[in-house]
């Protein structure tokens, strides 16, 4: 099989050849997108699920969605300890450059500008009397708005100012964050503060984040009415349907095809996560001799595809690991892979559960563990357990 023909993807936020089973997630934004621009009250809207499970790719595809409606539109990568404020005001700024073109008031582009200037520069964490934001923003810092310091205070002034700019072109702004859950806890709730604002007025201003399983914990445990603030939509592993789709399409827009019993063995091999899927069909496809791909082909590619998922999915993982840390991922790991109490992990490490607390945040901070619940964790990416099993202790 010509390499060169390959079309599968296996890469971090790339975008499938067929983005399989994710219609209903789509058909949810679309509506969003629909109801802002007719001027009717709509939340936001936040991913969860897995790594793996395509958050950031259907990310992405929603801001192009937004982009054929001629939103502004702009994105973000959360990372933790960084305050949201300058990665917000690049992220906005990028939304109003998009529509300026069409605005027909140069002067109320100016103003929204001067504005966002004065957000940026009014960081706590710079040095007093410096800043090294350089937006590109020739118009001078505004004065008493959104410069406040108190970024719930700056942040709903800046959202409520750019929602009047996207207002008067008729569309709407959509901001987009990657990885929410590391947005420090403070931000979070300046962010909650501010989209509740919008959601009061109704501006054409949405926030979409994409975070792992325990982000909507994040966000209640910053304001209470967050339950309500947004639309949640958990994203999981495909179903069989879905994952043969996403497996079938390609192939045959290559004239290539699979047999029955390949894609039984495929599915059971990447267990429906997408990422899987298009790490299990791109090594397939490379070592298999000619069209039909077979159930001997997915047997000697299989060993090939694992190999290379232990070193860059899971090994890149846990390699980031303290000793410390790896013996309770590797206990974890014994007890099975649902979700596991921090007790049972205690005990069979033989050690009080408070002494293993420094570990178990550390893991979490580095997001390679999450609290499904009070008491309880779980690996955030899928197959790690099994990863962790073969690993000499």
């Amino acid at each position: 099989m010509d390499p060169v023909r390959n079309p599968y993807a296996p890469g971090a936020g790339q975008r499938p050849p067929e983005l399989a089973g994710r219609d209903r997630e789509l058909q949810q934004f679309e509506v969003v997108l629909e109801r802002v621009a007719r001027g009717r009250p709509e939340r936001s809207m936040v991913l969860t699920g897995l790594r793996g499970v395509g958050k950031t790719v259907l990310l992405n595809t929603f801001k192009s969605m937004a982009m054929q409606r001629l939103w502004g539109t702009g994105k973000i990568e959360a990372r933790p300890d960084q305050s949201i404020r300058r990665p917000v005001a690049a992220a906005l700024h990028m939304a109003i450059r998009e529509l300026a073109p069409r605005h027909r008031a140069p002067d109320r582009i100016e103003a929204f500008l001067g504005v966002l200037k004065a957000f940026a520069m009014r960081d706590p964490a710079a040095a007093k009397g410096t800043s090294h934001w350089s937006p590109g923003i020739d118009v001078p810092a505004s004065r008493g708005r959104a410069d406040s310091g108190d970024l719930e205070i700056d942040l709903t002034e800046l959202f409520v100012d750019a929602a009047g700019v996207a207002t008067d072109l008729g569309v709407g702004i959509a901001l987009f964050i990657d990885e929410m859950q590391d947005v420090p806890a403070a931000d979070v709730s300046a962010l909650c503060a501010a989209c509740h604002e919008l959601s009061q007025n109704g501006g054409p201003l949405i926030v979409v984040g994409a975070g792992l399983p325990h982000l909507p914990g994040v966000l209640s445990a910053s304001k209470s009415y967050s339950e309500r603030l947004f639309r949640y939509a958990r994203i999981d592993r495909l179903d069989r349907d879905a994952a043969d789709l996403a497996l079938i399409a390609p192939a045959e827009r290559e004239d290539v095809e699979f047999t029955p019993e390949a894609l039984d063995a495929l599915y059971e091999a990447a267990d429906g996560y997408p990422y899987f899927v298009q790490a299990y069909g791109k090594v397939a496809w490379d070592l298999a001799p000619h069209s039909p791909i077979t159930a001997d082909d997915i047997k000697v590619s299989a060993p090939e595809a694992e190999e290379e998922l232990a070193v860059g999915f899971f090994g890149s993982r846990y390699e980031r690991a303290t000793p410390a840390e790896r013996d309770y991922m590797h206990a974890m790991a014994q007890l099975g892979d649902d979700p596991v109490p921090t007790a049972d992990v205690a005990e069979s490490l033989g050690r009080k559960p408070s002494s293993l607390s420094p570990a178990r945040d550390s893991l979490i901070k580095k997001g390679l563990i999450y609290s499904a619940e009070r008491g309880v964790i779980a690996f955030t990416v899928p197959h790690f357990g099994r990863f962790l099993r073969a690993q000499p202790l």
